[in-house]
């Protein structure tokens, strides 16, 4: 039986593990457009220590990204900067101690980065929690309603003495957390937050087994998607991992293993998933099979060969932008192009038709894209490299492959942009057993990377210049603005 026994146990060892008292406050700066800030001191047993900041790749993998880095100076002061287009967590990290901060765009966070009880210190491997402070006085502020909620949940949930708390009695506190939080918020206008405790508050109704189809009917179906919301995205995960073996388990010669493993069809999935109560409507039938996939693919009944097929006619077919990144970041991972790998070396023809070697990228940063004349974005992302080139030439290369069928078009815009004198090869060459975009496995005709000094993939895929990568250059290259806030050195 699911007893509050079981959270409160889990959250009386987090706490034990934790140093400060969280007191979450960020401060609203005046900054570059879609720019963060988390401007800190650590303590002094931190001092010439790393610090980085981490953001999820996405909520379905939830792979971490590293976003930032920089060295605790002898001060203790550190300034981490990179971008986001919304809201999300973040981790704060040094050693193995994470300190998690929600951060919106256009924000200039001040942190607090604690001490560490020695008592702790021979978790060497293990990922421990510590609290982040934070300067600053609104209590309407995002990180400081979160504790605000914690502190609620707490306060609803903990037993006296050693009561012990029956189901029914748990059904009676989560509904009774709902009606106080309801009340507690309505002057809220942050719809990260009221979102943030509406799905804080249907996972502890899905944890306690709270009728499943209730659930869905009521977080869920005929509701938008919540793509970037980690707490809808996490019910989402505790409703529909799993589904699709469940929904095969109760169909009388219905037989998942076939559909995937022999056919590798997506119109059978879809067939086969669209019988669904919940999963009639098509964007979010996409999205639970999506999320299935993920999961199959490290389940060793299924083929992954299949699982890839499948993902890939996701991907070039959606009509949908966030499940073509979210297949796509898939696809990456299955092919072994994530962060940290070795970068694929290729051969190109070049603009004056000489073979070229992305050998002669290693030993510098590189920022890697694929594009066509045929698709109109990319040629606007090629004018925006343009501009970056200029600024960090001396810094960085810049390398752009051409995915046209033809080589004249590819010819008449060499001839055309005379003033796009970096690397531009076209990517159809004889003689090589795997092209570029087959090494880098690119859906479509449009991709982005970027690579490190040392060969190996720092970002896979990597932002378009549009979508903040210069951000990533700035934190590379240590390119810093100054920002003068009250309280923040």
């Amino acid at each position: 039986m699911v007893t509050f026994r079981h959270f409160y146990v889990i959250f009386k060892t987090i706490k034990k593990h934790l140093t400060y008292a969280l007191i979450f406050i960020g401060l609203l700066g005046t900054v570059l457009a879609q720019n963060v800030t988390i401007k800190g001191k650590a303590h002094k047993s931190h001092i010439n220590k790393r610090i980085d900041v981490y953001t999820y790749q996405d909520l379905v993998t939830k792979l971490k990204l590293k976003e930032a880095t920089d060295t605790v100076a002898a001060d203790g002061y550190f300034e981490l900067k990179f971008h986001t287009s919304y809201t999300q967590p973040v981790f704060v990290q040094i050693d193995n101690y994470i300190g998690k901060l929600y951060v919106k765009p256009d924000y200039v966070y001040g942190i607090l980065f604690p001490e560490i009880d020695e008592q702790f210190k021979y978790y060497e491997n293990a990922e421990l929690p510590v609290n982040l402070s934070l300067i600053g006085g609104d209590t309407t502020e995002l990180n400081m309603l979160i504790f605000d909620y914690e502190e609620l949940y707490t306060n609803v949930f903990t037993p006296k003495g050693n009561q012990f708390l029956t189901h029914h009695m748990l059904f009676k506190r989560a509904d009774s957390l709902k009606i106080l939080c309801d009340k507690r918020y309505a002057g809220i206008k942050d719809p990260y937050f009221t979102n943030y405790y509406t799905y804080q508050i249907a996972g502890i109704n899905a944890s306690l087994s709270r009728g499943e189809k209730a659930l869905i009917n009521a977080f869920i179906a005929n509701k938008k998607i919540q793509y970037h919301n980690f707490e809808y995205m996490s019910f989402f995960a505790q409703c529909f991992n799993n589904y699709l073996n469940t929904m095969a388990s109760s169909k009388k010669g219905t037989t998942l293993y076939k559909i995937i493993n022999q056919d590798a069809s997506l119109q059978e999935l879809n067939d086969f998933c669209r019988g669904d109560q919940f999963l009639k409507n098509d964007s979010l039938r996409e999205l639970v099979i999506i999320r299935n996939l993920w999961e199959m693919y490290f389940n060793p009944e299924f083929n992954t060969e299949s699982i890839e097929a499948i993902t890939s006619k996701i991907n070039t077919t959606t009509k949908i932008e966030e499940h073509k990144l979210l297949t796509d970041y898939m696809l990456k991972n299955f092919f072994k192009m994530q962060p940290g790998l070795p970068a694929p070396m290729f051969f190109a023809r070049g603009r004056f038709g000489g073979l070229e070697s992305f050998e002669k990228a290693k030993g510098r940063w590189t920022y890697l894209n694929f594009f066509s004349t045929k698709n109109n974005e990319t040629l606007k992302e090629m004018a925006k490299i343009a501009d970056l080139r200029k600024k960090y030439k001396d810094k960085m290369n810049f390398v752009s492959v051409c995915l046209d069928d033809s080589l004249n078009s590819f010819m008449e815009y060499i001839a055309q942009n005379p003033k796009y004198d970096w690397p531009i090869w076209f990517n159809n060459v004889g003689g090589v057993k795997q092209t570029a975009k087959e090494l880098y496995n690119v859906i479509g005709t449009e991709a982005y990377f970027l690579i490190n000094n040392y060969g190996t993939l720092a970002l896979s895929p990597a932002t378009a210049p549009s979508k903040g990568i210069e951000y990533k250059f700035n934190a590379i290259f240590k390119v810093k603005k100054k920002t003068t806030k009250t309280g923040i050195r």
